[in-house]
């Protein structure tokens, strides 16, 4: 009889996290010592947000994401807060929008230039007055255009049409305490909350009630450290994998979910040195899926912003299918108004692998590229078989077209036309061909098949 421990089948079982150098860090931002357990940093595919120290009132500085290195004492910042800024979100519909939250009980939004800030952003596309207590939370609504929820510590939640300027719903009588966290459901027409009561809520914004509270027994328990800081979860829809990191602690550790039980898995831990004071996520579109990153963090030391990525160890470099199914694309499902009205919608989903780049040694479109423009096909044989493409085969000459009025020359131009468009067809064919031969490369590769 064999004892040997079976081992749970996991594509995730052995992603590792790994610091970028020292050059790709942002250096020299002074972060917020402000005290208030938000993360501290908001990321997206074009900026890098950050909460910093401001004299006379609240800022945060928007980087571009290419602009690493140190950065200047004299770098604008976004400073229309009379307040320390408490928590910052972009919004997921338009690169270029960001909301904050300040201690002057005024949430604003924000339009950041293409190329980022050249100068001091001190005017708000729009600022929202509806709290009597600092605003220490912001999350835009996942699905529906310019809709964004804010959550004070007047233990209100209000619903706001940022495109208005006007509230939607104000919640004043479910959190009896300090709400301490709001997260969105996936197609937006529920909200969870956690409060200092500890109770955790599930509300429907639209009906203005309470959907579910204190739910009875949690489906697993784990227990992480004895620490008492923050916890900031990250969770991934599309690889089901959650990531939890602790404010004032130097690790991240990530489980992967799944539908059976134990349900929770633990897969590992990333640690550092250095304690982080806050930490930022990267949306799926903005990762390198050429290299196999699954996630991204922004680290947040005393002054300095570090990335760190998340990576799945691969042989091959083909695009992973099983690792980046179609994820939130940045297109709204619906607009404010048809929210309002009772619909829901799930995000619009796009697909990764146009974001795919081949490696040098596998650049499959340029080869294409040079059979459609430098070759010809060979003409058929004598039993109907299709022409096969070479790369490797020397590129014949192209017909010349001739715009001469030559006895001829229209049905010569015909004869080119005819022969380019069948050409177009072939590749057309090979193309799919191969993605589908690579498809089934990863999965034998991947132990799939």
């Amino acid at each position: 009889m064999s004892f040997r421990k079976v081992v749970r089948q996991s594509k995730f079982r052995h992603v590792f996290g790994q610091p970028v150098k020292n050059d790709q860090c942002y250096d020299d931002i002074r972060v917020s010592r402000v005290t208030w357990d938000s993360s501290f940093c908001a990321v997206n595919p074009k900026f890098v947000a950050v909460i910093v120290e401001a004299s006379g009132g609240g800022a945060f500085m928007v980087l571009p994401v290419l602009k690493t290195g140190r950065i200047d004492k004299s770098y604008p910042t976004v400073c229309g807060h009379t307040g320390p800024v408490l928590d910052i979100d972009w919004c997921p519909h338009n690169d270029h929008v960001i909301a904050s939250g300040s201690e002057d009980c005024t949430v604003m939004v924000w339009q950041i230039p293409e190329n980022g800030l050249t100068q001091p952003l001190t005017e708000p596309v729009v600022a929202l007055e509806g709290h009597s207590k600092r605003v220490g939370i912001v999350t835009w609504h996942p699905t529906a255009r310019n809709v964004l929820l804010s959550a004070g510590c007047d233990n209100m939640v209000i619903v706001w049409n940022v495109g208005t300027a006007e509230e939607l719903y104000h919640l004043d009588s479910m959190h009896p305490d300090l709400i301490y966290n709001v997260s969105w459901s996936h197609d937006g027409s529920l909200f969870c909350s956690a409060c200092k009561d500890k109770s955790m809520r599930i509300v429907d914004p639209r009906r203005g009630v309470i959907v579910a509270e204190n739910l009875e027994e949690p489906m697993a328990l784990q227990e992480l450290d004895s620490s008492n800081g923050a916890l900031l979860p990250f969770y991934d829809p599309d690889t089901n994998v959650i990531y939890v990191c602790g404010k004032g602690d130097s690790s991240i550790r990530y489980f992967e979910i799944t539908e059976e039980p134990p349900y929770i898995h633990f897969l590992n831990t990333f640690t550092s040195k250095e304690p982080q004071r806050g930490m930022g996520w990267m949306p799926k579109r903005g990762l390198d899926v050429s290299k196999c990153e699954i996630a991204r963090f922004y680290k947040l030391h005393e002054r300095k912003c570090e990335p760190i990525i998340m990576t799945v160890p691969r042989k091959s470099d083909l695009f992973q299918d099983d690792l980046y199914p179609d994820t939130a694309g940045p297109d709204a499902a619906m607009e404010a108004e048809e929210w309002v009205a009772g619909k829901t919608a799930g995000p619009v989903l796009i697909s990764l692998r146009e974001a795919y780049v081949p490696s040098k040694q596998r650049d499959l479109k340029i080869s294409k590229k040079n059979v459609l423009h430098e070759s010809r096909p060979a003409p058929a044989s004598s039993t109907g078989s299709a022409t096969r493409l070479s790369a490797t085969a020397a590129p014949a000459t192209v017909p010349s077209i001739s715009t001469s009025t030559a006895p001829g020359g229209g049905g010569r131009l015909e004869e080119v036309l005819q022969e380019l468009q069948a050409l177009r067809l072939q590749v057309k064919e090979q193309g799919e061909r191969i993605s589908r031969l690579e498809e089934q490369l990863s999965r034998i590769e991947n132990g799939d098949v």
